[in-house]
Order: structure tokens, then sequence, then C-alpha cells
């Protein structure tokens, strides 16, 4: 049962001997901070506290480019809160949240508790309610049976939840209507201005002590210097780059969004992901510029800034999802694809992480990822949909990389994006549909400068074969200094043989769900459920990485540190990346009994005019899925019933992943593109016409004769 989280009252705000605990999450700014502002009205002490326990949120421990960000927000937000008046922020490491914080509001002789609300997280024994919500509700009932005063606000999205409902009153299950809804809606709130002064909690270092938190080891600092070259974390750094968005790409949004080989997204989403960024302060914001742009007549101004609301409102639909279905973090949303045979191959999952495909797009774009923690979020749209529909590996594999190496990894804009392009969502895109990786470049990186920049090895190779150099004629490929299958591989799978390939496990994934239907309709089973029970694919061990730390003490204040031993996340220089690759791919394929035939000298490819949906995915792409080939069975939901019904009669927009993901801040010298005055940056000829969206169908819509495929012979074995 999902409720909405409540206010308790206790000792009125004012009286004497008041001190109040601000707790803070995801939200590590200090304008626009309900839960701040209403304790610098209490007119006490107030006492700011952070505690970090990665270890609740399971596998999902903060990969090294984020805890990195988080260390360096922190900082920022310690001196902001000084600056303001307040006391030191005091911080504790442990392996539960709630003991952490309840030991500490006992020990200072806390009257109050404020906090901001979160929406959702990994919860291992797939509880109905988010991990989160229930979380927070264990925090009020414990402390206000102790007659503490408990409150929670709304800080990270534009409406809570259960707030945004449809005319019979449940919740959405498609982005559309969802949106529109919400456009319907009275205004968010006016953000809120930082406090001007707060009261300081002159408390004593014993009584009130702080634990060091590590976020990097020594093998770590390297990298991290060179992301202090590229980002600035920090609330007021922001607002730094919301003004230059907002006064800069925004304007050519529309005809720009699209193009890798330049920052022309927002790049806020690191930012928002920590809460250091108002989400009500953007739209707001956003807003007052389309209503300049649209009195003055400006059209292609007033359609960038829909675009871009449209890619906060992806933002808000992943907490909607999250928050409405918590399985989404874990599993797929529709429950048919529990039964499609994803290849459990370690040494494709290698070869796409390391960017060497021999698709130079994807190749690109994932020695993009590991050396700086960015990707521009048509990247992670290709690179995602490589990995699902061209080799077919597991989706949560993906999202689990893809939060492992994103500065700004978040679970449930990953979730929402991996599901997406996985076809788990009802308005996702087809499973059946390959995105080419050629035609796909040529669209996004038209030039050739995107693949140049992070192939060096294909610097020097014409634009007209930049993106399929194995069609290239061997006097262009000597010239540019490029020998496929040596200092470049040729490519890992043949197109045509993986679109062969994924209609084969199309085929067999709609044989076992209609024998799974007619053995429900036969009283054997109870048929389709949510897969709850099935076990999920393992991680590779390259994924389960090593924790280099002592299992924190909840009553235990002292340093501890958190290392993380894994050669991913390293910053390499790109010619040691280079041979470490060759070197571990040549032995993985050595070693490895793979059934499949020998990458081709040639792939030719049958160029297919798709229409692409009008959406930005900054979010994160990746597969969530904890789906299995084969024929387990899962007990039946009636949630997962119910949103299975909604979805034959419901039609809307596709979402991509939410470019609410996607980030802008111009910096000297960074790794990460930087934004180019509008001379560079302008409107281009291959952008000038936006292209239409796609009204998805569910599958069960697209296949209503499904059952005519079945072998019941091949089935009762496989069964």
């Amino acid at each position: 049962m999902s409720a909405s989280p409540s206010s308790m009252s206790g000792a009125g705000a004012g009286e004497a001997g008041v001190r109040t605990v601000v707790w803070f999450r995801r939200d590590l700014r200090v304008e626009d901070n309900p839960a701040l502002a209403a304790a610098a009205r209490a007119a006490g002490e107030v006492v700011p506290v952070y505690v970090w326990a990665p270890e609740e949120d399971g596998p999902y421990y903060p990969g090294r480019v984020s805890r990195w960000w988080l260390s360096q927000s922190l900082k920022h937000l310690d001196a902001s809160l000084r600056r303001l008046g307040a006391s030191r922020l005091v911080t504790r490491r442990s392996a539960d949240a709630v003991v952490a914080l309840i030991e500490l509001v006992r020990s200072i002789g806390a009257t109050h508790l404020f906090f901001n609300h979160l929406y959702g997280s990994i919860d291992p024994e797939f509880q109905i309610d988010p991990l989160s919500l229930v979380r927070d509700h264990r925090v009020k009932a414990l402390l206000t049976a102790e007659g503490i005063a408990v409150q929670s606000f709304n800080a990270d999205l534009l409406y809570e939840p259960w707030e945004v409902v449809d005319d019979d009153g449940c919740p959405f299950t498609m982005f559309a209507p969802f949106w529109d809804r919400c456009l319907c809606m009275p205004d968010p709130v006016a953000p809120l201005l930082p406090p001007k002064r707060i009261a300081p909690g002159e408390l004593p270092a014993r009584r009130c002590p702080s634990d060091e938190l590590v976020f990097e080891d020594e093998s770590e600092r390297g990298s991290n210097a060179l992301l202090a070259r590229a980002w600035s974390p920090g609330w007021q750094n922001a607002d730094k780059a919301l003004a230059a968005f907002l006064n800069g790409p925004l304007m050519d949004y529309s005809v720009n969004r699209k193009k890798a080989d330049s920052a022309s997204t927002s790049l806020l989403s690191p930012y928002l992901h920590f809460g250091e960024l108002s989400v009500r302060k953007v739209f707001h914001q956003v807003r007052m510029k389309q209503l300049m742009w649209s009195n003055e007549g400006n059209h292609a101004g007033d359609e960038s800034c829909v675009l871009f609301l449209r890619s906060i409102g992806l933002r808000e639909y992943s907490r909607y999802l999250t928050f409405n279905h918590p399985c989404s973090l874990e599993k797929p949303l529709l429950a048919h694809l529990r039964f499609f045979p994803w290849v459990v191959d370690e040494v494709y999952f290698k070869v796409w992480r390391q960017g060497r495909t021999g698709y130079p797009l994807v190749d690109a774009g994932m020695r993009e990822l590991w050396a700086t923690g960015w990707l521009h979020d048509r990247i992670r749209v290709v690179v995602s949909s490589f990995f699902v529909k061209v080799l077919q590996l597991p989706w949560r594999w993906g999202m689990k990389y893809f939060w492992d190496t994103l500065l700004d990894a978040d679970l449930e804009s990953d979730a929402l994006g991996w599901q997406y392009i996985s076809g788990s969502l009802p308005d996702g895109r087809e499973l059946d549909r390959i995105d080419n990786p050629q035609l796909e470049g040529y669209k996004f990186d038209p030039h050739g400068e995107y693949v140049r920049r992070w192939l060096p090895e294909l610097a020097r190779l014409p634009t007209e074969w930049i993106h399929h150099p194995w069609d290239a004629p061997e006097s262009v490929l000597q010239a540019a200094g490029i020998e496929l299958g040596s200092n470049y591989p040729l490519p890992i799978v043949e197109l045509d043989a993986a679109k062969t390939r994924l209609q084969d496990a199309l085929s067999e994934m709609w044989e076992l769900e209609a024998a799974s239907r007619a053995a429900m309709e036969n009283g054997m089973e109870e048929g389709l459920g949510d897969s709850s029970d099935v076990p999920p694919i393992a991680f590779p061990p390259e994924l389960q990485m090593e924790v280099d730390r002592a299992p924190a003490q909840p009553t235990v204040h002292g340093p501890t540190t958190a290392g993380r031993r894994r050669e991913d996340q390293m910053v390499p220089s790109m010619t040691s990346s280079l041979v470490r690759a060759e070197t571990e791919l040549s032995a993985d394929f050595d070693n490895s009994m793979d059934s499949r035939p020998e990458v081709p000298s040639q792939v030719l490819f049958q160029p297919r005019m798709e229409r692409e949906e009008t959406v930005d995915g900054g979010g994160g792409g990746g597969m969530v899925g904890r789906s299995n080939g084969g024929g387990h069975q899962g007990q039946h939901q009636q949630q997962q019933h119910n949103f299975q019904t909604t979805i034959h009669r419901a039609r809307g927009v596709a979402p991509s992943t939410s470019e609410a993901s996607s980030n802008w801040t111009g910096r000297e010298g960074g790794v990460v593109p930087v934004w180019s005055p509008p001379a560079a940056s302008g409107p281009s000829d291959h952008y000038a016409a936006d292209e239409a969206d796609i009204t998805s169908r569910s599958y069960l819509d697209r296949h209503p004769q499904s059952h005519t495929l079945m072998n019941w012979s091949q089935l009762s074995q496989s069964l």
C-alpha cells in the first residue's frame, strides 16, 4: 500500500528549548529547501545532519564518479550553512540510516526532525511500498512515540505522486497522459529563497561527533582530479549552470539537442540528482522564458521550452513510476518479457564496456563514459539499444554498469530509460526495432567529430566512412592508418544476423508466454505474474565490485574508508586503455566457447528510414530487467494485472530516457565538451525539422496471434 507521507506535530515552533535536526539526503542546497526553511522559521537551534548509508541500496553502491560529486557537494553545503550562521554539517557513517539518525536525535535532545521526501529505492525484499517511504515511516513512528515532532516535505518534484491521477482516480501508466495532466494542474508553488539566517546549534563535539566520510582512495584521486576540471558541484554552481543554459543553448535546444558533437543539452542532471538544483526553480524559470519568447513571436524558442519542459516531465515520471510500481527498478513492467531469452555472455559485455564492438558511434560513447562519467542523452540511447537488441544482453547488467560509471547515476531515471529501450513499458520503444548504428551516427554525429574525439585510431578516416569503416576501400583504410581487426576491431555482430536472432528470441518469448496463459486457463498454475519469485540473472564478476571497507557500525563514530576496486572506473590514457582492451579481449575470445559464427569481414547494411521519437534521453539508458528466458512461472499479483489491463485501453507518446539527466556546465579545459557561442552551435540543416513522436502499442496489441507460433513438442521440453 502506498500512502502519503504524513506530518506529525509536537512542540510548537518558537518555544524555549526548541532544537531542530534537519536531515539532508538528496536535497543538498539551502535555496528552495522546505525542510531547512521550516527549521529556520522554528526560531530555535538548527542542527544539519547528513547520514551516509550506501549499504542500504544493496548492489547499487555509488560508483566512483558519483561518490566524488557527493563529497564535493557536501563540502559546498557545509560552507553555505556556516555562512548563514548555522553550525557545522554533522556527518554520520552507518549501515542503517534510521538507527544512526535516531541515536543522534536522542543524544542531542532534539525536539523536531525535518526532512524532504524520497520516493523510491531498491528493495531487495520487493515490498509493495518503495523502500524510501518505508524508511521514512519507520523514522516518524519511532520518534513520534518519543514525543518528537517529525515533519516531511516535497523538495524533489513538481507534484507529489499521489496528486496526479486519471479521471477514475487511478495512476497513469503512460507518460503522455501523465504529463498532459501535470500541465493542466495549477502551477507548482514558487521556489523558496534561502533563509536569511539560521540559528546555530551550539553543541559540544563530545555530544554530537561527526564521522569522517571517506569517498575515495589513493587509486581514485588521479581520475577524480580530472573531473574537477570539467564540473563544479554545489548548489551555487548549479544555479550558475542553470543561468548559463537559459541564456545560451535553450534558445536553439529544439534543433541542437540531438547533436552529440557539442554540449547542446542542459547538463543539469547531476545537480538535479543530488538536489543541488530545485526542479521547481527550473520549471518556473523556463516557463518565464517561454512566455517571453511566445509574446515576442519567437516560435523556435517557444518550441525549445516545450521540449525541455517535457524532459523535466520525464524526470518527474520516473519518480512517479517508481512510487506506483517499486518493482520497476528491478523487473520489467510488462510481465511477458520475463520469458525473453537474454544472452548471458560476459565476453560480449566486456567488449561493449570497453568500446570494442566495431561500431564507431557505440565505441566512442563507451570510451567517453569510461573516461569522463558522462554521455550525451542520444548516445545513451544508442549504446543501450545496441546492448539490448544487437547483443541481447540482460538489461539489468547495463543499468548496473551505468549506475557504477555515470556522474548523474539516478536509479529512477535510469530505470525509466532502460525499461523504455527494452520495450518493458506499455509506451516504450518496440523491442523488435534495431537502431542501425551507422544511420544513428550520421544523424547525431553528421561530421564525425564525436567519433574522432573518442576513437583517435579513426581520426584520419573521411566522414564518408567514419560510421562504417568496414565498407571503406582498402586504399582509404591504408591512407588513414587503419587495419581492421588489428588497431580497430571488425563488428562483433553482423547486423542482419542480429535482426534474425532477435526475431527468433521474440518468437520464443511469445511461445512461452502463450503456454503460460494456456496453463493458467486450464487451472494448472496461477499463470502470468510479476516474476518476483524468479531468480534474477546474476551480475557478472566485473559488476560485483570489491568494496575495501570494514562493515559500517551505526553506533561507532570514526572514519571508515570506502574504496572501490575496479579498473573500469579509472580514467585511462587512450593508449593504455586500447592496449588493455585488446589484451583482455583477445584472452576472452581465446578462452570462451562461443557458438556464434565468426565476425564477418564485411557488414552490409540495408538502410531503413525510421521515425525518431521527439524525446531526450539523458536520464540514462539502461535495462533493468529481472527477466529470464525459460519457463519460470511467477505468482499472479493484482497490481501487475491492473497494470497490464490498463495498457490495452491506454495510448500515449513513447518516452525516452529523461533529458533531466542531461547536464550543461561550461568549463575551461574540461573533459566534458564545452558549449560554444551561438555562431558555433546554431541551428543545423540536419536538425531543421523536429521528427514526429511515435505512439507505441504494447506487445500484446501487436501480437494478437502469438499463440499460433507455438511448437508444443519443443515447448514441453523447455518448460
